[in-house]
């Protein structure tokens, strides 16, 4: 059931980003008197297609994975001469350009207004204030401490650990000075330090963890949440609201606690006393054994935590009037490209792993868990990959859009098109240079299964 819908988040999330992306082509060509013969969302046969007044078909097809407009074009087939005017090709270069633009600007707009719409109806986060420091990181020699709250990473407003995690990136791989604009009880101060060359692991990176900062979290206690049908603690005869207060006569503080017990004990019976009920009695479970991904077993007993409240003092609510929020989606949209052309550069210059480099089946998962979680995560999701989408889609590399835009300011500077032979050339290696991104891309995938 989850790979359904893990596919199913995976079809909508890429259906809504090549379907603005393409229609950005389709509405300029159309305005620069380009006939367009086909939109398709996805490729392959139609599975549904219909035409408007002006001809153009429009389809869905049966692969899910982009889309594509067709347009009139002499270097794709005979063109009708009295329809020569409508074609691609017959336009100059500036109306090429236009076109060939329009999609990845499609993908910019797209996550203005997604980021105007969280600004508008607002939501709440969850503050930034550090709960450890680990001795020796980077974050340890700033000077940070439990406690404090973060409010600016070199000069930028964060609100939420997610935009420190983005800061974080930006600077991996670095050797100069980063500024954390920090407070605590009532004072305000910045913290200035070096990088000394921190980096990412490549295997599994964690910005905020390799940085040396644990986030601050309410104290979860020990009581059990819902209870997994079949499950070990179910099959035990543990309930939810269950308080387990000790393992096999050891004290449990909190809810990690209980978790470690549990993990490094798989197939070994524990006695576990639990509250319930204002009652105290024994209950033996054996923890079921749980392989991971790199060969690691652990115990698993298949029960949540309860919810755990947070205190409303740590909690901050964000929101913008309808035209303030402008300046803000827009300050975020160019958050969101700045860290795509950083993590590009420094995959180039090998400051970041091309390990992190993810394909297909990696954004049908995250798609999938933003889904779950809720609206606001999957909007920030759809407007990352949109500028995402938007920045790849620019990179003057051929068979891409910046590739075409290239070709064509080339022409109009030299008042004529690159040779066929010059134009294959290029073709030839963009291509040999996208398979092998999307070849390596879903072999990270494989990878991380």
């Amino acid at each position: 059931m989850q790979i359904v819908e893990t596919i199913l988040a995976l079809v909508l999330t890429l259906g809504i980003l090549v379907t603005l992306h393409e229609f950005g082509h389709f509405w300029v060509a159309r305005r620069c008197g380009v006939k367009v013969l086909r939109f398709s969302v996805g490729f392959g046969k139609p599975l549904y297609s219909w035409y408007d007044r002006h001809g153009t078909e429009f389809a869905v097809a049966a692969i899910p994975l982009g889309g594509y407009v067709k347009m009139l074009d002499e270097r794709e087939g005979p063109v009708p001469e009295d329809q020569k005017h409508l074609a691609f090709n017959s336009k100059p270069p500036s109306k090429r350009i236009a076109i060939a633009a329009a999609g990845p600007i499609a993908n910019f707009l797209f996550a203005i207004f997604a980021y105007w719409l969280l600004s508008v109806v607002g939501f709440t986060t969850v503050a930034p204030i550090v709960g450890e420091v680990n001795q020796g990181s980077v974050a340890d020699r700033l000077g940070l401490a439990s406690g404090m709250e973060i409010h600016e990473v070199d000069g930028h407003r964060v609100t939420s650990w997610r935009d420190v995690n983005m800061r974080l990136l930006e600077r991996t791989g670095e050797f100069g000075e980063i500024a954390i604009d920090v407070s605590r009880d009532g004072s305000r101060g910045t913290l200035t330090g070096s990088l000394d060359g921190w980096r990412l692991n490549d295997e599994n990176p964690n910005p905020l963890g390799e940085f040396g900062v644990t986030p601050w979290r309410p104290d979860v206690p020990p009581v059990l949440g819902e209870i997994v049908t079949g499950g070990r603690a179910d099959a035990a005869g543990l309930q939810s609201g269950d308080r387990v207060v000790a393992v096999d006569g050891a004290p449990v503080s909190d809810w990690f606690e209980l978790v470690s017990f549990i993990r490094e004990a798989p197939e070994t019976p524990l006695e576990l006393t639990v509250e319930r009920d204002g009652r105290t009695q024994q209950i033996v479970v054996t923890p079921a054994e749980n392989k991971a991904d790199d060969g690691t077993v652990t115990g698993l007993v298949g029960a949540g935590v309860s919810e755990v409240s947070w205190p409303d003092e740590v909690l901050r609510d964000v929101s913008f009037g309808p035209l303030a929020a402008i300046p803000n989606a827009m300050s975020e949209t160019w958050g969101d490209t700045r860290l795509t052309l950083v993590a590009i550069k420094k995959m180039v210059t090998g400051l970041l792993s091309p390990t992190n480099l993810s394909g297909p089946i990696t954004i049908a998962r995250i798609a999938e868990a933003s889904v779950s979680s809720g609206f606001e995560d999957f909007v920030r999701f759809l407007a990352y990959l949109s500028v995402s989408l938007g920045v790849l889609n620019l990179l003057p590399v051929p068979v891409l859009d910046g590739g075409h835009i290239v070709y064509y300011t080339i022409e109009a500077i030299r008042k004529k098109p690159l040779s066929e032979q010059a134009q294959a050339f290029g073709l030839r290696i963009g291509m040999a240079m996208i398979l092998t991104l999307m070849v390596f891309a879903l072999y990270n995938d494989l990878m991380r299964l």
